[in-house]
């Protein structure tokens, strides 16, 4: 594995780790429309890397299927689908935000639920980020080296809110800045370790490359649509975290094909 590979994967924890940052330098808790803003940023951003960066290629590198070329995209992004549904059944975590948590029932601490739920998050975003990364080093041509790099950073830029939207709600909660700010960094570790465990399984298994692409769309949208969608539209002037959104989409658009 090469050091451009492993810095690429490392860039998006980066985003994590300096927004969690913010607990040492924001004095009050985030206003919840600020909290609209960053959350509907971040979906922006998502969808955006999941059409550009994610289905696109995907469809493209099933071309040899003719009229057929869908299956591999479609059956894929259902997987991922179901994938991010039986993680949110089986995992106990805790939305921002939200007073019930979601899962099954466990004696956990309320800060560890909300830990847990922003690394759930984080799951579809590191293997997206190391599927395309494992299609670059097959030599795939549809995945450049500045291509993977776009997504890599476009999934930092967002990350950096995410940091701060974990960091800050548990400093509230009574937390030290420090601690929180470990658990704000430890939240996006399942990014690096994601995008690693798939470079490793897609090295094996090539020629499931559409599937694996469009498997982290499929459980990115999850994401987008269960999470990030009702928190940008929630309480009153909703229409900011529209806004927003189309800020991150176009973000991310401009950044995969300017550099893809």
């Amino acid at each position: 594995m090469t050091r451009e590979v492993i810095y690429g994967v490392c860039i998006p924890f980066l985003g994590t780790a300096l927004g969690a940052g913010c607990v040492f330098f924001m004095k009050k808790a985030m206003s919840s429309m600020l909290q609209r803003i960053l959350a509907g940023f971040a979906a922006g951003v998502m969808v955006a890397a999941s059409v550009w960066s994610l289905l696109i290629p995907a469809l493209e590198q099933a071309d040899d299927m003719g009229k057929w070329s869908f299956v591999p995209a479609a059956v894929g992004f259902w997987l991922g689908i179901l994938f991010l549904l039986l993680l949110d059944h089986v995992i106990p975590h805790l939305h921002v935000g939200n007073q019930e948590a979601e899962g099954p029932k466990a004696k956990l601490k309320k800060t560890t639920m909300l830990v847990l739920a922003v690394a759930l998050h984080n799951i579809p975003e590191g293997m997206a980020v190391g599927v395309v990364y494992a299609g670059y080093l097959a030599g795939n041509t549809n995945l450049t080296a500045m291509g993977t790099l776009a997504l890599s950073i476009g999934i930092a830029i967002q990350n950096f809110p995410e940091g701060a939207i974990i960091s800050m709600p548990l400093r509230s909660e009574g937390m030290g800045k420090g601690k929180a700010f470990l658990n704000g960094v430890l939240s996006g570790i399942v990014e690096p370790l994601g995008a690693l465990v798939t470079i490793l399984a897609a090295g094996l298994i090539v020629p499931t490359m559409p599937y694996l692409l469009s498997f982290a769309a499929g459980a990115m949208l999850y994401v987008v649509v269960e999470e990030l969608i009702p928190e940008m539209a929630e309480g009153d002037h909703s229409n900011i975290g529209t806004l927003f959104f189309s800020v991150g989409f176009s973000v991310m658009m401009i950044l995969d094909v300017a550099l893809g």
